[in-house]
């Protein structure tokens, strides 16, 4: 036997060697659907008040009141964007102060219930897909996206019902103010009045701008992993994936978030008696930039940054720490 062929069995062994302790390595595939679901809930209870205002600011029901505060504090472009994190706080000391300190929370019921299953199907999908898709081969930004996409398409059809109801619920007033039990029957009655006014459709509004959300998840999830990758020899691990959660979240957030505009105006009510105006993807696009400008398409952006980055490295953290180090 030449050297040639020495040197290629032993390269050969040391390969599938590699392979194998990778393999010993993963974790178990259910764990991934744990870590998810800790994650997502963490980070959804901390970020909570962002969140319902985020769904104020995003939506029309309240854009009357927010386009006088801008015209009285005569903010325009740069500066008018600017200002989003000025109203932001405005808005959450508002709802403090005329609805209750519980107000800021409005919305977490359902939200955690829609929450902990998302982040673990997404979770789950995406970490037990890598390794499919890449088989004998390293992992590399195209095993990434691929399973990226999948985890968001699986996600987003599972739990787009949970979040049509929790959109309803904190786009309306009254809701903060009732009990535990009366809150559960006003989710009842949300849930019944759109199989009445909608049909079973109704559960399924602004699913195609999910779909189209989906290319901010696979985003986030490629530069998570490629930032993960540059500083995996870091001092501080902990801290390194939070910060690379955070930041890769920040980056696809900015690029993305039209889609999650159109997507609250696709799932708020339609008042008894009108004909639903954000009926599709498009039509609502065309007919929020043509009457209300390029800005609306960014309403609320200061609200849900401050909500997601925090909550993108809450739930990375927990999610590494469940998955891998525990």
């Amino acid at each position: 036997m030449n050297k040639e062929s020495v040197a290629a069995g032993t390269s050969a062994g040391a390969t599938v060697q590699t392979q194998m302790i990778e393999e010993s390595k993963r974790p178990s595939p259910w764990r991934h659907l744990v870590a998810g679901g800790l994650g997502g809930m963490t980070g959804a209870i901390i970020t909570s008040p962002f969140d319902v205002v985020k769904t104020r600011l995003q939506s029309d029901i309240y854009h009357k009141s927010i386009a006088a505060k801008h015209s009285q504090a005569n903010v325009r472009g740069m500066r008018g964007t600017l200002y989003h994190f000025v109203e932001t706080a405005q808005l959450m000391r508002d709802i403090y102060v005329k609805e209750s300190p519980r107000a800021l929370f409005r919305g977490l019921g359902p939200t955690l219930f829609g929450v902990i299953p998302a982040r673990s199907i997404n979770f789950f999908t995406y970490g037990n897909l890598k390794p499919i898709i890449a088989g004998r081969s390293r992992e590399d930004w195209s095993t990434h996206l691929i399973a990226a996409a999948c985890a968001g398409v699986v996600t987003a059809t599972a739990t787009n019902p949970i979040w049509v109801i929790k959109t309803r619920l904190q786009l309306s007033p009254q809701v903060s103010h009732l009990s535990k039990r009366a809150k559960m029957s006003a989710s009842k009655d949300v849930i019944r009045d759109i199989f009445k006014h909608e049909g079973f459709r109704g559960l399924y509004r602004g699913l195609s701008a999910s779909y189209l959300g989906v290319t901010e998840s696979t985003l986030q999830w490629i530069l998570y992993e490629k930032l993960k990758d540059v500083t995996k020899d870091s001092n501080l691990p902990y801290m390194s994936t939070m910060v690379s959660a955070g930041l890769a979240k920040s980056v696809a957030t900015v690029i993305t978030y039209p889609h999650e505009v159109v997507r609250t105006r696709m799932r708020q009510g339609v008042p008894v008696g009108e004909q639903p105006r954000y009926t599709t993807l498009l039509r609502t696009l065309n007919l929020v930039w043509a009457e209300e400008g390029v800005g609306a398409l960014y309403g609320g952006l200061s609200a849900h940054l401050m909500r997601v980055v925090p909550n993108a490295a809450a739930m990375f953290f927990i999610y590494e720490l469940v998955t891998y180090r525990l």
